[in-house]
């Protein structure tokens, strides 16, 4: 009997240790990210505000806490601001589109008195009644199903009355909780933020120099390529409120710039993007204001919007990011075939975490100690 060579043996029981060790992380970070995503959050924000932090403690020479306080300060009154005017902007149109919907549903009410008042449907009305006294069966069978839709209408109804109220209950019943969510977000983000040098010199102090130097490598590889895809996010999100917002000033269409925004904020949605906008409306200028002209204005440039986004996403993504276009490409579609669209995002930012991890010669580092049982020095 053949004795197996001990070099694949040690191998084979280290690469199983090493997918072993992999797929623990996994079932942790499975289970402890829903602990701890608000500290998650907390971090992120403080990476992001660093650069302001630093400002106000080294030029201004601020206190840490100070500069922290200030910093987060401006955040949260710019965030506000943000949502404001946007309310404001969003409440205003609504209130000009109630007023247009109100003035179409009279419209609508007039056409359709006419139309009962006319002499072609009070005919149709006796040749209807004539049928059915000549045929008395149909009429039974005409009232059950008639009896049946309306019962089928009223469980719709209730339906979508009953769900629309239990969102509003969920809604309500969660603000408590996002309110407690976002007072520990912004607690973690000062304590991380005014402690920030000094969590980064325990942090060094626990591990070995290698693993701080990968770990770093990854972190200013993952913070460049992130920051580079919500760039490319904002500048395909910015397109496409352009390209929205010309198309409707050449189809003289009022509120157009305002439309425009609205339209590229949609864009950021996963699932429904500018379609959750340009499809009803669409569909409402066709069948219900009949406008032949303006219908096929805004399908040709729902049309072009999906076609140019389709075109240059995977090249914009390609320069803001540093990934290869055809790789980009690829992750896109992978993502789209096993997340749906929400894949289109998860795709991308998987390709990220595995070029930075390539980078910082994580993969090498797992192939040397399964061949070879040690890593090689930098």
């Amino acid at each position: 009997m053949r004795i197996l060579n001990p070099r694949l043996v040690h191998q084979i029981f280290r690469g199983m240790w090493v997918a072993l060790i992999i797929l623990l992380i996994g079932f942790a970070f499975y289970f402890v990210i829903p602990l701890i995503y608000p500290f998650i959050f907390g971090w992120v924000l403080a990476l992001m505000l660093n650069p302001v932090v630093n400002f106000f403690q080294f030029q201004l020479k601020f206190p840490r806490w100070l500069a922290v306080s200030l910093s987060m300060l401006l955040f949260i009154s710019a965030m506000i601001a943000a949502i404001t005017l946007l309310v404001a902007n969003i409440v205003v149109e609504l209130g000009s589109l109630a007023d247009t919907l109100q003035l179409q549903i009279n419209r609508w009410v007039e056409q359709f008195n006419v139309f009962i008042n006319s002499t072609t449907f009070q005919e149709w009305i006796e040749r209807i009644n004539d049928f059915f006294e000549n045929n008395p069966k149909y009429q039974e069978t005409v009232n059950s199903n008639l009896s049946s839709t309306a019962g089928s209408i009223a469980d719709i109804s209730k339906f979508v009355i009953s769900y629309v109220f239990d969102a509003l209950r969920r809604f309500l019943t969660s603000l408590p909780n996002i309110a407690t969510i976002t007072i520990i977000v912004m607690l973690a983000t000062f304590f991380i933020s005014k402690d920030w040098y000094q969590l980064i010199k325990r942090y060094k102090g626990i591990f070995s120099e290698m693993i701080v130097k990968t770990t770093q490598l990854i972190r200013t590889d993952l913070q460049k390529a992130l920051f580079g895809y919500l760039r490319a996010q904002l500048i395909l999100v910015s397109l496409t409120a352009l390209v929205v917002i010309i198309g409707l000033l050449v189809l003289r269409v009022d509120y157009a710039i305002t439309i425009g925004l609205l339209t590229g904020l949609a864009d950021l949605m996963p699932y429904l993007g500018t379609g959750a906008v340009m499809v009803p409306w669409i569909l409402y200028v066709f069948f219900a204001q009949g406008d032949i002209y303006l219908g096929i204005g805004l399908s040709v440039l729902y049309g072009a919007i999906v076609i140019a986004r389709q075109i240059m996403e995977p090249k914009v993504l390609a320069s803001s990011v540093g990934l290869d276009p055809l790789a980009t490409l690829i992750a896109m579609f992978v993502g789209l075939k096993l997340f749906g669209l929400l894949g289109l995002i998860i795709g991308p930012v998987s390709l990220i975490l595995i070029s930075a991890f390539y980078r910082a010669r994580i993969f090498h580092d797992i192939a040397a100690y399964i061949h070879k049982g040690s890593i090689p020095p930098e």
